[in-house]
């Protein structure tokens, strides 16, 4: 254990403070990827339209550990850590493609789309010469397998035996959302990554506080996209990690609790030069016009007027990380809906006019806990319980990523 984790105890006050040492021990970091990320955590590896076809493979991260999700000749989904079980060097050098088989570049050993060691380069030797022992057992280092299970095209992986099938991971009032976007088959219409100078945990907090959203983000409240005076909700499932944050759009123009409190986000004099942008079909039928849902420890699945996207976050050390974000819509698609979710899309990612904040946020927390490891963050907003509510002025679901990290941690 470190030096830190040894020498602090959680706040008294439970899950409404989270110490800032959270987001700055190495050591933590390290017991994170055993406890959560190889540990009993489902984690995000990819959207099945994204392997659809025999022989289709991509690569992503279970935290540190690189990985191959592919799919063999008969079709059944798999994924495997890429890294050679001979020197260790990576496996699967693309981000995507097409393979029967995988060699190493290193030494040529070969890998069938399941992960399992095929062939060992010169394994008896030249000329009678060099090679193998006879009792050798190269496989004995092969790459771990994980157990996949996939949920409406979305494909997950663990290490672990002991983790729940996915759906009972979710929790129904989690699975019913994700059933409601992925109501059909979907279709990849492209994807992008950004880095971010923070810990990954400061991320899936910003995504489950849903009081930050229309203070933050000027573009939600400016143009009525989302503020918390809007009909909506916010949902906890599973153990307290999973959740769901959606609104329904404010057509009137009163904004009335904005100007109140005197917020930057407060006026209604604006109107965009090309409307076309919030021209939305509601597809669903169900009124709601932005749906935020997250999974422990790493997924994200947005419906944001007509915008599809997942997202997965990535751990890339105790103060950066990586987000890869993959826009889809459905099969079904005309050509007309394809470029509404296309022009759509611009309100989300890196120059996203809404997500853009996102990262600067996130990174002004990480630079402005760096001298206060004993302090903590204050969330009492909607009290001190994880649970849902009818009301978004509440931080119910971040005191809920605390209680699942926690639990998965043991602290």
């Amino acid at each position: 254990m470190s030096a830190i984790l040894a020498s602090r105890t959680w706040p008294k006050e439970g899950l409404t403070r989270v110490p800032y040492w959270v987001y700055q021990d190495p050591g933590l970091y390290e017991r994170e990827q055993e406890r959560i990320f190889r540990g009993d955590a489902w984690t995000f590896l990819g959207l099945e339209a994204e392997v659809a076809n025999p022989g289709d493979y991509k690569t992503t991260f279970v935290g540190d550990m690189p990985v191959v999700l592919s799919r063999d000749e008969a079709g059944v989904l798999h994924a495997w850590e890429n890294r050679c079980a001979h020197r260790g060097a990576l496996i699967a050098l693309r981000n995507q493609g097409n393979a029967r088989e995988f060699a190493c570049v290193y030494h040529n050993w070969t890998y069938d789309l399941s992960g399992t060691l095929t062939g060992v380069a010169f394994r008896r030797g030249v000329g009678g010469q060099g090679g193998m022992p006879a009792d050798a057992n190269p496989a004995s280092q092969s790459p771990r397998k994980l157990r996949v299970e996939s949920y409406c095209g979305l494909a997950f992986g663990t290490l672990s035996t002991r983790t729940p099938p996915i759906e009972a991971y979710l929790g129904e009032n989690i699975a019913v959302r994700i059933r409601r976007v992925m109501k059909e088959p979907v279709k990849v219409l492209g994807s992008y990554s950004q880095m971010f100078s923070n810990n990954w945990k400061l991320y899936m907090d910003n995504v489950k506080d849903s009081y930050h959203a229309s203070l933050l983000h000027l573009f939600f409240t400016t143009f009525r996209l989302n503020r918390l005076s809007q009909k909506g909700g916010v949902v906890v499932g599973g153990d307290g990690g999973n959740h769901v944050s959606y609104s329904m759009r404010d057509t009137g123009t009163a904004g009335e609790e904005y100007a109140r409190e005197k917020l930057r986000s407060s006026n209604d004099a604006f109107g965009l030069e090309a409307p076309g942008l919030l021209e939305a079909v509601d597809e669903i039928g169900d009124g709601i016009t932005l749906q935020i849902l997250s999974v422990f420890p790493g997924f994200v699945l947005q419906q944001i007027f007509n915008s599809l996207a997942v997202r997965q976050i990535i751990p890339k050390g105790v103060g950066r990380s990586e987000l890869v974000w993959t826009c889809f819509g459905y099969e079904s698609d005309d050509a007309a809906m394809t470029a509404r979710r296309l022009r759509q899309a611009n309100l989300v990612g890196p120059a996203g006019f809404i997500s853009m904040e996102d990262g600067a946020a996130t990174g002004f927390v990480q630079r402005g806990v760096a001298g206060s490891p004993d302090r903590a963050s204050f969330i009492e907003m909607g009290g001190d319980a994880v649970a849902s509510s009818e009301s978004r002025v509440t931080e119910t679901s971040v005191r809920g990523l605390w209680k699942s990290w926690r639990g998965h941690m043991g602290i």
